[in-house]
């Protein structure tokens, strides 16, 4: 056997066994052992048998149909041994979470697959899927197919066409592994780690916690400290060393005799000389002679056409077209003769033709900037066929539509049937070949504006001149022309030069090579064509369908033009075509690629030589030296390396040299990669009607070193990218509209595409259906991929191939992607011709409706110009602090209300120490007087109570709690009521028995499973001994869905109020002490902290007057509450204020705004209400309700000019563009802008601020967003990059005392500081109502001292960071008026990067990123910043909100994203007071429970 193995060895094909050696080498080291071979099996079943070359590249072909504009086997290998590095290392990706609705498999039946053409090609291609041909290596695994299979892991099945028939079920080497093999370390904060999410995130942080590349050595700019990294050049990068580069001219033009004077004389001459002769023959699908266009029928046909065009549109006085106007020519790929003859017609006019692509939609992609095109060129007459003229969209009435964007256009048929005859003294005109425009050719630039290249009729016959010297055309030759005639290549071989040369164009329409890509070669034999005009994608569609056909024989042709032949991926195209087709006759020297451009037409084209043993120039470029821009020649064993060929010499007639890219056009040096820029006659002149860009391409004047132009001539940019090399050969390696600049590095996105397709297996997207663009975000260029998904694909097969394209094109190109994204098959938008629309599918991917099923962002890998992370300095001493505030005459920021003590007013309230002694001194002197009316929804009267009704009430409610609660004096009291009447009178039945009321929101009858344990936990928590509430929910309390919920026997007893006894209190209760409790307040803040706190007698009675006083309330007054009456400053106003200060309370239960969400206005308007207190979550549903409805409600008398003071309740900082939207959409119904303002407080003092009836009007300033992250504030103007504007929250109330302070030092700070507010007043809570006695959070929120300055002062600490800032105006004592500024809770503050961010902040950015963003919270995890948006619109836009999310928090905000999550409409808890509850949103998050529509991991 070993021997048998040695003999197969020897007798083997060496090319093949060096190509396998060299490749093993490469890859070897990486291989993992396939799953299927075991270690001890004999060699036998692994030695590759090596079959003849040909074979061996159909079995790379296996695959199916891959674009082979693309294809190199040394890059794929290069991609395949990058990734097995890669696999080495075995980094976890965590995939993204998707719902099951979204993760739809599309029927197999219903789907037809989309076109695969290249991505930056103009044309669809042919499905090659089918062809998986097997190879003469049956019986054994070959080297190729086992080294896939070592690489992608599938099960090693006999048949080479891993790619097809194996479909990778083998899951055993995966490069990204699933979350279940990460190890999770132990969890901070104690949260469960079971869950899917909190794995997920680990696995993420796993991932980033990799050293990054370092980055470039920065410096910074920026006027401000939290400054972008500008990177640096590498010092080590590559320079170009090489000597100035000299201008190359091409060949003389020779002139031979009889070249014709013009195009039209050339037609005209074989048009009456040989009429008989073939012009052109077109093809049906068959591959069928449709038709056969002779010169004579050219000739006449054309007159026909010129003579119709000028005297058969329009009057005889008035015609339409006139010579030099343009017309634009409208004709389908598969009728070049009608083309032709529409061309020709025009030429014989003296009229511009603008030949464009046939519009199939009224929205075709980009056919608004191609109807643009047409209207800057003033285009009103379109020539086209009948058949295409049938075949437009048309409105019910027969007409042809306006398209999208274009001139109203009368289409005009040209077919000669339908013109008359011109007279018989009429001809065209024929002159000499002159500086007036012949045609305008269009182009699509990169960011999707169409431009119109005008050629002039000198530049026109010159480059047919060139392209004939060149070429070395003859009369009478056939040529077959595969590609577009309407433009570049394709026209001016195909129509122009032809014609001149009275040559036989066979035309290939695309249709007929979707259905048989070999025609053209068939063609070639059946007319022994000896020329052919092909793209490298219609060589490799011949090379995947042709089948060893017995009778092809090339041997005519004598020049092959390809020509994309300047890609640099078309290589191995011509390579392998070479290779399959000598044995058919096919010579090396035939094949000529050449370079073209719109602006300056043929750039360069290989000649046809005779010397066979001349080879073509090849480059092995450095691909890491390209992006420098500079020429390194690579060694074969590099990994990322670039091979160009040539394409041949400059065009006769021109001068050539190449110029930097960007800044002034100096020439490049001999090894530094430039703008190819040429000088000649036959080149484009112009953008039409563009004269500013016209100047930057076609007016460029090289300079030297010196600084001197190099001649006197314009030269033209061609928008190629390449060099000159030896002997005069011109290289290209790329276009200017595919270059990315990142960091600095130039990249090509070819070369990218290239790198993703050669990612095996390529099953899951289709070839050539790829766009690479790269989008500006934070100031730096970031790539994006966009491909198109096969629906059979499931998503971890694609999410594999998404991470391994990553990979690859790290290290192949040393740049990370930004972003890669999948779209569903045929979704992308397409250009006529099939391809892929660039600019639009980047439009789209900005503006977020590319819809994508799936997304993998990598931001932490590319973003590396990010500020520094801030370093916490040491902290300056306070008193140094203090010195430097006096120095710099800074006061110390302190501010008060009016003092309580001075202010004189007949208070009658005052003599009273506790409440229940007020109410009983109202029962008796104004017993009848109203002082609680609640209205239902549709806002009538329900209930109403007089201070002696409310008296009685009370008593009786005493008596209940003594007798039936029995409960002593000091016990705590839950009152469980809806918003109304019944709470008050419980409240006050509390203090006439000497009890501690504590109230608490019932549960939701809907929602008994989240609402009743909160309950029942206030209920434990407060200590209470008994629970007061109505029938109603007594029955809910013990109904099954509550045992469900909560265990129902440790209730306290419960009493229920609908039936009181009829006694009354043998005398009601008056406590000894003002200090003892008066009433506990229970509130859940926003991260989820469940706090009570204590109010004693006397600090309730000295906040009911500090109310009193700063809106001055009194009997006659009528004041309007929407609020929850359950804590805060909702309960003071709603149970309160109207017992001390006897004013009439209007409640309306915010609930009851669902159903009449206009409820609470109409109140106020009816009730002539001059104060109103709502929440936010009330502001937001009359916002959101009632905005289309202020005409019927103006109709309905609706007036809010009476309102003096409208304030939100609040406990955040000022909502202001909640407050100015209101304020302005209820402006016509008459409310005063000033009207509207917030008030502040917090769990230690539940009002600070509220803005009253006297006072300034709150002001807005504008600050620094990125001062303040450092704790500082810089006032900035209006509409300043990063300004964020912030309301005061009202005015301080009388009897408060606040100062800012140091919350680390707690230290005073000056004016203008950020810092912690404290305050002190009477009316501050007396600390935290807990079981456990947190004594140190105790002292530390009620009681705390400044370490310096005033020492003596006992101060509370409220949480909240603000400043102060003493203003221009005056306060209602007369004194210069301090404005309170808050900005965040410390709780609820994210430590990012060593900066203060605050949620709201980011939250404002993200909701403005797209429409489908109603809401949006972020918090942070481990470090990373997960952001939790609610899409309003269909699932499928989902994956279109990741990357703008991503990109407006790094752009605005300098943090990148680490998790993005969309959820469904309403998943954000908010809490009563309408504030985002972003810990509990975080639990659900980490312990699974939001049912996301979609969860994506930014790497």
């Amino acid at each position: 056997m070993e021997l048998e193995q040695e003999k197969r060895k020897v007798n083997g094909d060496i090319t093949q066994k060096g190509y396998e050696k060299k490749r093993s080498k490469l890859i070897g080291a990486y291989l993992p052992q396939p799953p299927g071979v075991d270690q001890a099996l004999p060699q036998e079943r692994r030695t590759p048998v090596t079959p003849s070359s040909s074979s061996r590249y159909h079995r790379r072909r296996s695959s199916g149909s891959r674009d082979e504009r693309y294809r190199s086997d040394v890059h794929t290998e290069a991609v395949q041994a990058a990734l097995a590095k890669h696999k080495e290392r075995k980094m976890a990706v965590p995939m993204p979470s998707k719902r099951r609705s979204l993760v739809v498999q599309t029927s197999m039946d219903a789907y037809t697959p989309p076109d695969t053409s290249s991505g930056s090609e103009d044309e669809g291609s042919v499905q090659g899927d089918s062809q998986g041909t097997p190879t003469s290596s049956q019986g054994s695994i070959n080297m190729e197919h086992w080294i896939s299979q070592a690489i992608h892991g599938s099960t090693t099945s006999t048949t080479s066409s891993s790619s097809t028939q194996s479909g990778g079920s083998g899951a055993a080497h995966r490069l990204a592994d699933q979350s279940t093999d990460v190890s999770i370390d132990p969890c901070p904060a104690g949260v469960p780690v079971s869950s899917r999410v909190s794995a997920k995130i680990q696995q993420l942080v796993n991932t980033l916690k990799r050293p990054k590349r370092p980055p470039l050595r920065e410096f910074f700019v920026d006027d401000f400290e939290e400054l972008l990294e500008v990177q640096q050049p590498d010092p080590n990068q590559p320079k170009p060393e090489g000597a100035q580069m000299l201008a190359m001219r091409g060949e003389q033009l020779g002139v031979v005799t009889n070249w014709p004077p013009s195009l039209e004389a050339a037609l005209q001459r074989w048009g009456t000389i040989s009429p008989k002769a073939p012009c052109l023959t077109t093809m049906d699908t068959n591959g069928k002679p449709l038709y056969i266009l002779t010169y004579g029928k050219l000739w006449t046909r054309s007159m026909k056409v010129a003579y119709n065009i000028l005297h058969k549109l329009g009057t005889k006085q008035e015609p339409m077209v006139r010579p030099g106007d343009r017309v634009t020519l409208v004709f389908p790929n598969n009728d070049p003769a009608a083309f032709m003859v529409a061309f020709y017609g025009c030429l014989l006019a003296e009229v511009v033709p603008v030949p464009i692509e046939v519009p199939l939609t009224r929205k075709d992609a980009g056919s608004q900037q191609i109807g643009f095109l047409l209207g800057s060129c003033g285009v009103t007459v379109a020539l086209t066929s009948d058949a295409c003229h049938k075949g437009l969209p048309k409105s019910p009435t027969g007409e042809i539509p306006q398209f999208k964007g274009w001139p109203k256009l009368l289409w005009f048929v040209t077919e000669s049937k339908h013109l008359s005859k011109p007279p018989r003294d009429w001809f065209p005109h024929i002159k000499d070949a002159n500086n007036d425009t012949a045609y305008i050719e269009y182009k699509t630039c990169k960011d999707g504006s169409v431009l119109g290249v005008t050629v002039t009729r000198i530049a026109l016959l010159t480059h047919c001149q060139a392209l004939t010297q060149a070429c070395g055309y003859t009369e009478a030759e056939t040529i077959v022309n595969v590609l577009d005639f309407k433009k570049d290549v394709g026209l001016w071989h195909g129509i122009l030069t032809s014609v001149m040369n009275m040559m036989h164009v066979i035309s290939i329409p695309y249709s007929l090579m979707k259905v048989n890509p070999l025609s053209w070669i068939q063609k070639v034999c059946q007319y022994k064509a000896k020329v052919a005009c092909v793209k490298s994608r219609d060589m490799h569609w011949a090379l995947v369908a042709h089948r060893d056909q017995r009778d092809i024989n090339l041997s005519s042709l004598r020049m092959l033009i390809v020509a994309d032949g300047a890609n640099p991926w078309s290589i191995s195209s011509c390579d392998a075509f070479l290779n399959v087709f000598q044995s058919k006759g096919l010579r090396q020297e035939v094949i000529c690629p050449c370079a073209s451009s719109p602006e300056a037409l043929t750039v360069a084209i290989r000649r046809p030589t005779d010397d066979s043993n001349q080879p073509p120039g090849r480059g092995v470029l450095s691909m890491h030296g390209l992006t420098y821009g500079v020429i390194r020649v690579d060694s074969e064993e590099k990994l990322s390396v670039l091979t160009v060929q040539d394409v041949g010499l400059v065009m006769p007639g021109a001068i050539m040299c190449s110029v930097k890219p960007d800044g002034i056009p100096q020439l490049c040096k001999t090894d530094e990669i430039g703008e190819l820029c040429v000088c000649a006659i036959a080149t484009g002149t112009s953008y039409y009607g563009l004269s500013g860009m016209t100047k930057n391409t076609f007016e460029v004047f090289p300079m030297t070193s010196s600084g001197g132009p190099i001649t006197e001539y314009p030269f033209i940019r061609t928008g190629l990218l390449g060099f000159i090399g030896p002997g005069g050969l011109v290289f290209v390696i790329g276009k200017m509209d595919g270059l990315m600049v990142v960091s600095g590095r130039r990249h090509n996105a070819d070369d990218i595409v290239a790198t993703a397709l050669a990612v095996e297996p390529m099953k899951f997207v289709y070839r050539g259906r790829i766009a690479v663009f790269s989008v500006s975000v934070l100031h730096d260029e970031r790539i994006v991929i966009v491909a198109e998904q096969r629906p059979d694909s499931t998503e971890e097969d694609s999410f594999q191939w998404m991470s391994r394209v990553l990979q690859a094109i790290d290290s192949i190109h040393q740049v990370g992607v930004y972003c890669l994204a999948l779209v569903p098959a045929n979704t992308l938008p397409k250009t006529p011709l099939g391809g892929i629309h660039l600019s639009e599918t980047k439009q789209l991917f900005l503006e977020g409706s590319l819809h994508p099923c799936n997304v993998l962002m990598c931001p932490h890998t590319c973003v590396t110009n990010l500020p520094k992370p801030r370093q916490k300095q040491p902290e300056i001493g306070p008193a140094s602090v203090m010195v430097g505030n006096l120095v710099s005459g800074k006061r110390i920021a302190q501010a008060s209300g009016r003092d309580l003590g001075q202010i004189e007013d007949n208070d009658q309230a005052r003599k009273f120490l506790f409440l229940s002694e007020v109410l009983q001194w109202r029962a008796q002197t104004t017993p009848d007087h109203v002082l609680y009316t609640l209205l239902n929804c549709r806002g009538t009267i329900a209930n109403s109570l007089t201070c002696v009704q409310l008296h009685k009430r009370a008593e009786k409610i005493a008596v209940m709690l003594m007798e039936r609660g029995h409960l002593q004096d000091g016990d705590h009291v839950a009152l469980v009521y809806p918003p109304g009447i019944d709470l008050i009178a419980a409240f006050y039945g509390c203090l006439y028995a000497g009890c501690v009321p504590i109230t608490v929101r019932p549960p939701h009858p809907q929602n008994i499973a989240t609402t009743l344990p909160t309950v029942k936990m206030i209920v434990e928590v407060s200590r209470s001994a008994c629970l007061m509430t109505t029938q109603l929910i007594c029955k809910l309390l013990r109904s099954r869905e509550a045992a469900a919920a909560v265990d129902v026997r440790t209730w306290p007893p419960v009493l229920d109020t609908d039936d009181l006894p009829k006694k009354r209190p043998a005398q009601i209760y008056k406590p000894s002490n003002p200090e003892t409790l008066a009433y506990l307040d229970f509130s859940v803040s926003t991260t989820g902290m469940l706090a009570g706190v204590k109010m004693s007698h006397a600090a309730t009675s000295a906040f009911c007057r500090s109310i009193k006083l700063q809106c001055e309330l009194y009997p006659s007054r009528e004041v309007a509450i929407c609020l929850d009456p359950y804590c805060g400053l909702g309960f003071v106003l709603w149970c309160l204020c109207s017992v001390y200060s006897g004013h009439q309370s209007i409640l309306i239960p915010p609930s009851e705004l669902e159903t009449n969400p206009a409820l609470w206005l109409l109140a106020v308007s009816q009730y002539k209400v001059r104060d109103t207190f709502c929440s936010y979550s009330v502001m937001e549903l009359c916002t959101k309700g009632l905005g289309s409805q202020t005409e019927s409600l103006k109709a309905r008398g609706l007036d809010l000019s009476r309102v003096r003071t409208c304030v939100v309740v609040a406990e955040e900082r000022p909502r202001i563009a909640l407050t100015q939207s209101f304020s302005k959409l209820f402006k016509d119904l008459g409310l005063h802008p000033r009207a509207v303002s917030t008030s502040l407080g917090c769990r230690v003092n539940l009002a600070i601020c509220l803005q009253g009836t006297s006072g300034p009007d709150p002001t807005t300033v504008y600050v620094d967003m990125r001062a303040l992250r450092h704790d500082r504030v810089r006032l900035v103007e209006r509409g300043s990059p990063h300004s964020l504007p912030l309301m005061e929250s009202g005015k301080i109330l009388p009897g408060v005392r606040i100062i800012i302070a140091n919350p680390e030092t707690k230290g005073p700070l000056g004016d203008s500081h950020l810092g912690e507010i404290w305050v002190h007043s009477t009316h501050n809570a007396s600390g935290y109502f807990t079981i456990y006695g947190d004594e140190s959070l105790q002292s530390d929120h009620f009681n705390s001292r400044l370490s310096f300055g005033d020492t003596q002062t006992i101060w509370a600490r409220t949480g909240y960071l603000g400043f102060l800032r003493r203003t221009e105006l005056t306060d209602a004592n007369g004194e210069r008026h301090d404005a309170l500024y808050v900005v965040g809770a410390l709780d609820e503050a994210m430590e990012l990067r060593g900066m203060r961010y605050h949620p709201i902040d980011i939250e404002t950015s993200v909701i403005r990123a797209h429409k489908s963003i109603t809401e949006c919270a972020v918090f942070t995890w481990t470090n990373l910043l997960v952001v939790v948006v609610e899409l309003d619109g269909s699932e499928q836009e989902a994956l279109d909100l990741v990357p703008l999310v991503t990109n407006v928090v790094l752009e605005e905000h300098y943090l990148i994203v680490g998790v993005v999550v969309v959820v469904d409409i309403g998943v954000i808890p908010i809490n009563s007071r309408g504030e985002k509850q972003r810990m509990h949103l975080r639990d659900g998050f980490l312990a699974d429970q939001l049912d996301p529509i979609y969860v994506a991991y930014n790497m």
